[in-house]
């Protein structure tokens, strides 16, 4: 069968054989590959049918257009009718979608990434797509100023994710008329109806409650579509995100599966697929594209900036008590004086992140989410997609409640930012829910992230800056409390290195700290050194990526003899990274006295609960001294 293509705005029989199409090439690639989601690609076809055709302003031979509008799969398994989208706009070909979908090698995998240039965001864990949206909506209001919109398609399983909410809460409360919400109500979901089903009064006035604007439609009445798209793309003038309530039939197209449960997530078996792509019509060729994005103003400059000029970082003396939390607001200040990508986002504390002071310089980049972590995280990453440097602060517990969402950015293979405060015992009376002492092994594991831990305000501001420039994601931890400076101003602190406080020919064991335990470890070294007993201490202030080589040559002068203290659970932070990183450098005979909180801890002064939990100076000083005893 020829192709053909369509150049003018097509007629809604154009656009209905293209619903079509797209039903069937959902159809085939999922048999094809045998798996995938046909039925939930085939609900949405005639959304995507009219939208493509005739109201994404989309320059698909330059998918970095700045003032391109953005296309967003929350629904991620309804990957199928995308990626038969972009065969029907001729920038996948029959052949990559039939026999390259989710393949071994292939970029046509199972739920979007970004290795397509088409894709801003992975999709595929339910309810993030629209809160990504919400940070390309703030960017494109507030920072582009450029007037594309943001379209996200929802499936009904999914509103049922408290994240979907937080986004609507936050579209309406920064007035994000850019933002057109498709609401795919066909009632199924994957094991069985969604808990509203076709209720969509219900959907109605909660969307309304959220401050939306909301259209309800027949999601399979093509003109009823391009009316409410045409409503939407009015309403962006106003002051509200639209949703569009579309009802719609699973498996729309095929008599066999329509509005029957037990199809989601199954392809068709070949006879099957055959049946119902003669139902259907048959294989189509059309090739449609929609309007070209109208030039901008300033369009030039959405996603790219010129190199920023070096920062003036904080300057700190030596001994003077500085808050790592602190340091990190006055850092963050610093940069964004001289980069105008800096952006900042906090949850509702930036009072005790210090996130407070960007906001009060640079108000116009900073983005409060309140008690949202999730959004903030989700917003952060959207910010990412039009090219701006995001930093998200909150207490660092509270980033256990976005986990998904951070991980969700390194498959989205963007650079976000994140800083916790206010972690381990240290933070003291606040008690056990608001110690994070998981935080480090939590970010340790996310693929690609960089780890930090700072002991002082010179080192922090000099990690901030870096991190400005680090990719993928990075994470800091800040302390509460204020601790005497350790380096000089212009010190430096490459991601990855360590720095050497103590040293000397003699030295019996290593001390390993980071952050609070590192100046417990020089406590613990100064009495040492007043018994006779010689140890060398290192700062570990870059947990990931580990300078192996320095804890190598520390473990070849001391004896392969190791304490490693941190204000954390032994799973998975300093102690595993420091003993992981000797190992795998085939460092033997290690003795390593690992002191770590390991029991639930409670309320009380900072210096009570180290000593509690044996991370202080005196535990770190008597298990140095009992390895250094028995050499």
């Amino acid at each position: 069968m020829s192709t053909t293509e369509v150049t003018s705005m097509p007629g809604l029989d154009t656009i209905s054989d293209l619903a079509a199409q797209l039903r069937v090439d959902s159809i085939r690639c999922s048999t094809s590959a045998g798996s995938g989601h046909p039925t939930s690609s085939m609900s949405a076809a005639d959304l995507l049918a009219v939208l493509v055709a005739r109201h994404l302003r989309y320059d698909w031979d330059d998918p970095a257009l700045p003032a391109n509008d953005h296309l967003i799969f929350s629904k991620g398994h309804a990957s199928p009718l995308l990626y038969s989208v972009f065969r029907a706009v001729g920038v996948v070909s029959e052949d990559e979608l039939i026999n390259g979908y989710r393949r071994f090698g292939q970029r046509l995998e199972g739920h979007p990434t970004p290795i397509l240039p088409w894709v801003d965001v992975a999709t595929g864990s339910l309810g993030q797509g629209l809160p990504d949206g919400v940070g390309v909506a703030l960017a494109g209001k507030y920072l582009d100023k450029l007037p594309y919109r943001i379209w996200v398609l929802c499936g009904d399983s999914e509103l049922a994710e408290g994240s979907i909410w937080e986004a609507l809460d936050k579209a309406s409360h920064y007035q994000l008329s850019n933002m057109i919400i498709m609401m795919d109500i066909n009632r199924l979901g994957q094991s069985g109806p969604t808990d509203l089903g076709w209720d969509i009064e219900a959907y109605a006035a909660r969307a309304a409650a959220f401050g939306a604007r909301v259209i309800a439609i027949d999601g399979h009445d093509l003109a009823d579509i391009d009316a409410a798209f045409s409503g939407a793309e009015a309403a962006t003038a106003g002051d509200q995100p639209t949703v569009i309530l579309a009802k719609t039939i699973k498996g729309k197209g095929f008599s066999e599966v329509e509005n029957k449960e037990g199809w989601h997530g199954r392809p068709f078996p070949p006879d099957m697929a055959e049946r119902a792509i003669a139902e259907l019509g048959g294989v189509r060729n059309l090739i449609v594209r929609g309007p070209l994005p109208e030039p901008a103003a300033g369009a030039d400059a959405g996603a790219a900036a010129a190199a920023p000029a070096g920062a003036t970082l904080p300057d700190y003396a030596v001994g003077d008590k500085v808050a790592t939390r602190k340091a990190y607001g006055d850092a963050l200040v610093a940069l964004g004086a001289s980069d105008p990508k800096v952006v900042a986002l906090d949850g509702e504390v930036k009072n005790s992140t210090f996130a407070l002071e960007f906001a009060t310089a640079y108000p116009e980049r900073y983005f409060e989410m309140y008690i949202a972590e999730q959004q903030m995280v989700a917003a952060a990453t959207g910010l990412a997609v039009r090219g701006y440097k995001p930093f998200a602060s909150t207490f660092a517990a509270f980033f256990t409640r976005a986990y998904d969402f951070i991980r969700m950015g390194a498959i989205s293979g963007r650079d976000v930012r994140l800083a916790g405060s206010h972690a381990g015992v240290e933070i003291g009376a606040d008690g056990p829910s608001q110690m994070a002492l998981e935080d480090l092994a939590m970010m340790r594991a996310v693929h690609g992230s960089t780890v930090l831990y700072p002991a002082d305000g010179t080192s922090t501001a000099v990690l901030v800056k870096a991190m400005a420039a680090t990719p993928g994601i990075s994470y800091m931890r800040t302390t509460r409390g204020a601790y005497p400076g350790l380096y000089p101003s212009g010190e430096t602190f490459p991601v990855g290195g360590s720095k050497v406080l103590r040293s000397g020919e003699r030295d019996a064991v290593t001390l390993v700290g980071a952050g609070v335990t590192l100046h417990e470890c020089l406590g613990a070294a100064d009495q040492l050194a007043a018994e006779g007993i010689h140890v060398r201490v290192i700062d570990c202030y870059s947990v990931k990526p580990i300078d192996t080589a320095t804890l190598t040559a520390a473990a070849q002068a001391t004896g392969g003899c190791f304490v490693v203290a941190e204000d954390h659970h032994p799973e998975g932070g300093l102690g595993e990274a420091v003993t992981s990183a000797l190992v795998a450098a085939g460092q033997q005979n290690l003795t390593i006295a690992h002191l770590a909180v390991r029991e639930m801890p409670g309320s009380g002064t900072g210096a009570e609960l180290l000593a509690w939990a044996g991370i202080d100076a005196e535990h770190i000083a008597a298990a140095a001294r009992e390895l250094a005893g028995g050499r």
